[in-house]
């Protein structure tokens, strides 16, 4: 171990209870996308008290900030992700993620003037379906940079993501409604449009590749069984391997939701609830540098199976990666069973082998910017 990577993981250990401390504070109090207030002002405050200059509601985003620390010419960003699931808390890990890039960006500030490195954490949020980080790009974020880095929570190691594209609508269907027994013939069944559109849809996963996705859910199809339901909404997800494989997926699905509407005689709105999400393009050479280091840390990275999977999941990360140098690994918290998006998984994200996560996915990534950082 180099004299950088040892004082950056010293420093990384200084602050271990306060990381501990800043991860649990975030599981106990889960907010969803666009309304992570909170999280927000407590992620940054350690950051700030170590010299960061933090700017709040970055970009003209409420609950975005950005962290900067040194004035190097290597940009390195640590990407914190904080949003919780709704009705599953933090089921997906995001407080180890926020406060796992708050430690690496401590470590890589400890050595910064040694590699020559502005150290720059971006609060990115409403990562679980709002496109936080396509915002942020449109409005400027992240040019400039020349590695972006965080690491996921998963039920085992895996080092690189192969994330799949992914687009996300909200699906509506208004109709007339009338009194179910007396009038039923003057209605027109928004919930029937749903039925409809399901089974179409269920019918073309015989015709699509092997590795799409398209799956989503019913929010609202009436309010009695005696009435009509006049308006039915739902939200959708469409995925495929890449955005131009996905251009070409999307508009058949959405076929099926307007032969829906054809067969009831609803009128369909669909609206898109952020832009895309693009697939990931690793940068290997700091691919190559974490396996390495998350190694030497004692981590095993698991073959390819179901428990490695989580390394498909969409993420607006993916978006990142297309503009600049990234990577996205997974760090495994000893879930199995359990697995990402279920509430027995935000049970494993707080604990003595999350805080081992949290702190090895902090000095991995931390040592990853120190090796890119000196050509290492």
């Amino acid at each position: 171990m180099t004299a950088l990577k040892a004082a950056a993981r010293t420093e990384i250990e200084r602050h271990a209870d306060e990381l501990v401390l800043l991860s649990e504070r975030l599981h106990a109090d889960p907010e969803t996308a666009w309304e992570e207030h909170r999280a927000a002002a407590a992620v940054p405050e350690l950051l700030d008290r170590a010299g960061f200059a933090v700017t709040p509601a970055y970009l003209g985003l409420e609950t975005a900030f950005h962290a900067s620390f040194g004035t190097g010419p290597r940009r390195i960003a640590l990407c914190a992700e904080y949003d919780a699931l709704p009705g599953l808390g933090h089921a997906c890990g995001h407080n180890l993620i926020a406060a796992g890039s708050v430690g690496a960006a401590l470590g890589l500030a400890a050595v910064a003037d040694d590699i020559g490195a502005t150290v720059e954490v971006y609060g990115t949020p409403a990562e679980e379906g709002g496109g936080g980080k396509v915002e942020l790009l449109d409005r400027g974020a992240f040019a400039g940079v020349d590695l972006a880095m965080m690491v996921h929570p998963a039920p085992v190691d895996v080092a690189e993501a192969r994330p799949f594209a992914v687009s996300h609508s909200k699906i509506s269907y208004t109709g007339t409604s009338a009194h179910a027994a007396a009038y039923p013939e003057a209605g027109v069944n928004a919930a029937d449009a749903f039925t409809v559109a399901q089974v179409a849809i269920g019918l073309l996963r015989q015709h699509i590749p092997a590795s799409a996705r398209v799956h989503g859910i019913v929010t609202h199809a009436g309010e009695a069984p005696n009435a009509v339901p006049e308006h039915a909404t739902g939200r959708w997800y469409v995925r495929a391997e890449t955005l131009a494989e996905l251009a070409e997926l999307e508009p058949r699905v959405l076929r099926a939701f307007e032969a829906g509407a054809l067969a009831t005689g609803c009128e369909l709105t669909v609206e898109p609830e952020s832009k895309p999400y693009a697939e990931f393009r690793a940068d290997e050479a700091a691919l190559a540098a974490y396996r390495s280091n998350a190694s030497r840390l004692g981590r095993e990275f698991a073959p390819d199976g179901t428990a490695s999977r989580m390394n498909r999941a969409s993420t607006d990360m993916g978006n990142v990666s297309q503009v600049v140098p990234a990577i996205h690994p997974y760090i495994g918290v000893g879930s199995l069973p359990a697995i990402n998006h279920q509430r027995e998984f935000a049970a494993h994200c707080v604990g003595g082998v999350a805080e081992r996560a949290l702190l090895d996915g902090a000095i991995a990534l931390a040592w990853t910017g120190v090796d890119r950082a000196t050509g290492s």
